[in-house]
């Protein structure tokens, strides 16, 4: 995807392999004739575009439900605001992006090429700093009920967002200072200063490890553990709370597994791009171009799978779209453990179906 690097299209393999930084464009390392421009110059675009509406219209949903029904009321429910917040903005980037694919040449001047690459660096790192917070709280509420009961509160996970965005944006600072409108190709892209191949790799390394594997490292722990902590505590949590913990952890799993789906080829195209010079043929573009979608196709799938995972989403879809009448999230207020004064556990007591569905919209979106 164009995430950190947005794609120039220009007639040429090189143009459309910028995404890695220093690996194409101006500053690009790679050469050839390009891969049927006429067709990418229509395809890439609408695809684009088609990502663009669904993205937009999901989250823009999602958001809608969180803040009108859940009321903001769970800690997972403000990671999930802020992870369908990403996602928009990150929309919001690929109509220009759409465009420039179109023509072969970025119409809309510096201050919007810096602007939207920006936003689109910040916006991919928020997503996955987003989804590693998520799986830590998640880790929490496992394998720590009672201590993490004090930490796994609203006040707690509105700071622990705003840091999540300051780091993204630290993390994207080198976009803001180098993204520009390359000369000779009038792309909008990433424009190293000399040696051009060393800051391209550095970039890409830095990006990949600190924005993708490293985070992926610390979800993939944390659920080993929640693993390790349900296979010995058993039956020792009551029947109500471990099926809705289970279905909450469940709905986490799964969204970042799609995320790492979605992800892991761009970069590992981008990698490998580090050490071998990808073939200047049709089909290494039209594979490059798939990896760059796949990636922003992302943002799209998290709405479908709350309304395929979650009950309380997709009655709440259900009722917003007019669909059939029922009740929504409003109806099932949250069943979060919380500390009474002494200290220890205890959970809400709303009716069960409540609960189940309820622990499904605290957790659904990692």
């Amino acid at each position: 995807m164009e995430p950190l690097f947005p794609v120039p299209t220009l007639a040429g393999w090189n143009a459309s392999a910028a995404a890695a930084p220093g690996a194409g464009g101006h500053n690009g390392t790679l050469a050839g004739p390009a891969a049927s421009p006429g067709a990418r110059a229509v395809v890439v675009p609408v695809l684009y575009l088609l990502v663009c509406v669904v993205g937009l219209g999901g989250n823009a949903l999602v958001i809608y439900v969180v803040l009108r029904h859940a009321k903001m009321k769970t800690v997972t429910n403000i990671y999930i605001l802020n992870l369908a917040v990403a996602d928009v903005l990150l929309m919001l980037g690929l109509p220009f992006l759409a465009t420039q694919n179109a023509v072969s040449y970025w119409p809309f001047g510096p201050v919007l090429c810096r602007l939207v690459m920006t936003l689109d660096g910040i916006n991919q790192f928020t997503s996955v700093f987003c989804l590693t917070v998520m799986s830590v709280d998640r880790y929490l509420a496992v394998v720590h009920p009672i201590r993490s009961a004090r930490w796994r509160r609203p006040r707690v996970a509105k700071l622990a967002s705003a840091g999540v965005w300051t780091f993204s944006l630290l993390m994207s600072l080198p976009l803001v200072v180098f993204a520009d409108i390359q000369e000779g190709w009038d792309t909008c892209n990433v424009s190293w200063p000399e040696p051009v191949g060393l800051w391209g790799a550095v970039f890409i390394i830095y990006t990949s490890v600190l924005g993708f594997f490293g985070p992926l490292l610390v979800i993939c722990l944390c659920y080993l553990l929640i693993v390790v902590k349900v296979k010995a505590s058993g039956v020792r949590v009551g029947a109500t709370r471990r099926r809705s913990e289970r279905k909450a952890t469940r709905m986490v799993v799964v969204v970042v597994v799609v995320f790492a789906g979605c992800w892991l080829p761009f970069f590992i195209v981008n990698i490998v791009n580090l050490a071998f010079v990808l073939p200047a043929e049709p089909a290494s573009a039209g594979a490059y171009f798939f990896v760059v979608v796949l990636s922003y196709a992302n943002s799209c799938a998290n709405p479908v799978l709350y309304g395929f995972l979650s009950d309380n989403f997709r009655q709440s879809f259900r009722k917003v779209l007019c669909l059939r009448k029922g009740y929504g999230a409003e109806d099932a207020e949250a069943a979060e453990p919380q500390a009474d004064k002494s200290g220890r556990l205890r959970e809400a007591t709303t009716p069960a179906r409540g609960s189940e569905a309820n622990g499904l919209m605290q957790t659904s979106r990692l």
